[in-house]
């Protein structure tokens, strides 16, 4: 082998192994980025900001660290106890939680005395946070992880919630919000600490997210694979992010069949048309195995693709197909509830606060049921999130046939994706959010794959936002940080094919296609329809 072609080789070798690397990088950079630091040590764990400078707790060694601004260690002091797990600041001294002793203690970096001593009243105290006047402490348990505030001066519990997930690591303030990483989701969760709602989730810069610090403009994230120190300018980064860019051909079916004596005189199907979104690009132009009689759109702004087939005879089948290429994204909202200010354009009042069928706002039900969740609330986004958490608090998934009024579907307390939608429209628009609903297909699990059931949800006008996707059956879960997932986000799954706010002349209730026909005798039309899904290479 000669010389050159070892060194060619060699260089793909190299290659070869950090390609891996790099992409995984650059699959972090959601947030923007203030600053990235090295970590002096290999084993960080929970940090602070003491005004002037940041301070990491080495956890193998037992050492507290304070930094300068490029992340050069200027003041080393070791830790009370031998598993030091989180650290912060009250504006005089540092707390550093033990996870062997279960003890907190209170150190003056002056002088390096522990001037209080606490007994945890969670048996993992992996974060700590200081909000002005209490402690915060993240208990990292798989069944029962929770975020609690205590008095300083005795360890009483004062407020005690469900953590975002189970495997909590760190915990800070900024001021009005709490955050907390997860190590196993990796990722940040900013917490309402009145409620314990989590308001938004980012993905952590690294693979293993660990301690938070909040230095007045930045939050502060140390991960404990890349031994880096990422400060995160959140409030810069915009309205919303986008992750996960897939590529997919899906081809929606409809296959209609005269198993009856009698002849079809007419037949009229529907397809709404895609368009293109944030979330989601149409590749090529749309390709139909039969071409539509005509487009239309509906007084809600949907095109719709209309086919007209006439005699079809006893046995006779008519297929239509719809062939989409696209790009589609997983999106997530940053949403700071004081920014959800301003008014609502005229034009979206005038459509999306309106009255339907399925939605019965005039029913004293939905009134009473509405401002009774509500309250005295005048913030939008907290109005929406109080609504959403009663829905998904007295609502189960039950795919029993029917679409219901949403008093009906309220009082019963279960119901379809279309039926939590109407259920949560009708509860918006009583309180003066427009909402509406989007219909779509959706990729079941593995990317080649088939769907026949569909998904619908909502979207409320948020000020300052625009429209923010809702969607209360997904969000019926456990974890506070999976029920935040379903208010401003969705994933990569979907082709949003409707867009409406009620019956439409054409599509009426439905999404994705409706149909009607007229007959001539006895006739049995059988109307079958499927999305294929296939990754694009």
């Amino acid at each position: 082998m000669s010389n050159k072609l070892s060194k060619y080789l060699a260089v793909f070798f190299i290659l070869f192994l950090f390609l891996p690397v790099v992409f995984a990088e650059k699959e972090t950079k959601y947030i923007k980025r203030a600053k990235v630091l090295n970590s002096p040590t290999n084993y960080p764990a929970g940090m602070t900001w003491d005004g002037k400078n940041l301070w990491l707790l080495d956890r193998k060694d037992g050492l507290l660290l304070k930094l300068d601004d490029k992340g050069e260690v200027i003041e080393t002091i070791k830790t009370p106890g031998y598993r030091p797990s989180g650290l912060t600041w009250d504006g005089e001294q540092l707390w550093i939680s033990d996870l062997e002793s279960n003890l907190i203690y209170r150190l003056n970096p002056k002088n390096k005395t522990i001037t209080r001593t606490i007994e945890s009243p969670v048996s993992n105290p992996y974060g700590l946070a200081w909000d002005g006047k209490l402690l915060w402490l993240l208990n990292a348990s798989k069944n029962s992880s929770m975020l609690s505030s205590i008095d300083p001066d005795d360890g009483t519990t004062i407020i005690s919630f469900k953590a975002p997930f189970s495997s909590g690591t760190g915990l800070t303030w900024d001021g009005k919000y709490l955050w907390a990483s997860d190590r196993v989701k990796n990722e940040l969760y900013m917490i309402c600490p009145k409620s314990g709602n989590v308001i938004n989730v980012l993905h952590a810069p690294g693979p293993f997210t660990y301690g938070l610090a909040w230095d007045g403009k930045n939050l502060w994230n140390v991960d404990y694979e890349t031994d880096k120190i990422y400060g995160l300018n959140v409030e810069k980064t915009g309205n919303f992010y986008l992750w996960g860019e897939k590529k997919e051909k899906v081809i929606l079916t409809t296959v209609i069949n005269n198993q009856g004596n009698g002849t079809v005189k007419s037949f009229d199907l529907y397809y709404a048309v895609p368009r293109n979104l944030d979330t989601q690009k149409i590749l090529k132009e749309i390709k139909w195995n039969v071409q539509p009689e005509e487009y239309l759109t509906d007084k809600w702004g949907q095109k719709v693709a209309h086919f007209q087939f006439k005699n079809i005879k006893p046995a006779g089948e008519r297929k239509i197909e719809m062939a989409v290429e696209l790009k589609t994204n997983a999106i997530r909202y940053i949403i700071f509830p004081d920014k959800v200010t301003g008014e609502i354009p005229a034009d979206i009042k005038a459509k999306y606060l309106v009255d339907d069928l399925k939605f019965d706002l005039k029913n004293p039900y939905i009134q009473d049921l509405a401002k009774k969740i509500v309250g005295d609330e005048k913030n939008p986004y907290w109005k929406a999130r109080k609504l959403f958490n009663y829905l998904i608090a007295n609502m189960y998934y039950d795919l029993s046939g029917g679409w219901n009024t949403a008093p009906t579907v309220l009082k019963r307390g279960s119901g379809s994706c279309s039926e939590y939608s109407f259920s949560y429209i009708a509860l918006c628009r009583a309180v003066g959010i427009p909402a509406r609903y989007v219909g779509t297909l959706v990729i079941r699990g593995d990317d080649a794959s088939w769907d026949d059931v569909y998904h619908r949800w909502t979207q409320i006008y948020l000020p300052g936002y625009g429209w923010v996707n809702v969607d209360g059956n997904r969000g019926d879960k456990d974890w506070p940080g999976e029920q935040a997932l379903a208010f401003g986000g969705y994933s990569n799954s979907f082709l949003m094919t409707t867009e409406g706010g009620g019956g439409s002349q054409y599509l009426k209730f439905n999404y994705n296609y409706d149909y009607s026909y007229s007959a001539d005798g006895r006739v049995n039309v059988r109307v079958n329809q499927m999305a294929e899904w296939e990754p694009i290479e």
